[in-house]
């Protein structure tokens, strides 16, 4: 039953991101596997599940949330007014980990740029009100 395997592996990938988040001392208060009909391109997910959202973070007192996915820099930052917390996508969870274990002088600065290279992408058009 093809249903029961995104079930499952919905539940295995909430699991990792889980194991992840505990990798970075993270405190996992709640935790919920949203199924998506389609994209909300300012957000990624709905407006009900937004607000649905937002009572989970009140109610954990949450000072992060954690997105299993890749967001763009504007749904990251939607998301971030949206819920006035921190919003941390899977690719910055990663990088965080990489960041805290990596060892050697190479290895910290391979991190460094990627982390950076990251970074840039979200700081594209945060000044374009400096523009002429």
């Amino acid at each position: 039953d093809r249903r029961g395997d995104n079930a499952r592996h919905a539940s295995e990938r909430l699991e990792e991101a889980v194991g992840l988040a505990q990798a970075l001392d993270l405190d996992v208060r709640a935790q919920e596997i949203v199924r998506l009909r389609s994209v909300t391109p300012a957000t990624l997910i709905g407006r009900g599940k937004l607000e649905e959202i937002s009572a989970l973070i009140l109610a954990a007192d949450a000072e992060a949330v954690v997105i299993d996915d890749q967001l763009t820099p504007v749904q990251q930052r939607n998301l971030e007014r949206f819920w006035d917390i921190k919003v941390i996508d899977r690719t910055g969870l990663i990088l965080e980990i990489f960041g805290r274990r990596a060892r050697t002088r190479e290895g910290r600065l391979q991190v460094e740029l990627a982390r950076l290279e990251y970074e840039r992408s979200r700081l594209v058009r945060t000044w374009t009100h400096l523009e002429r």
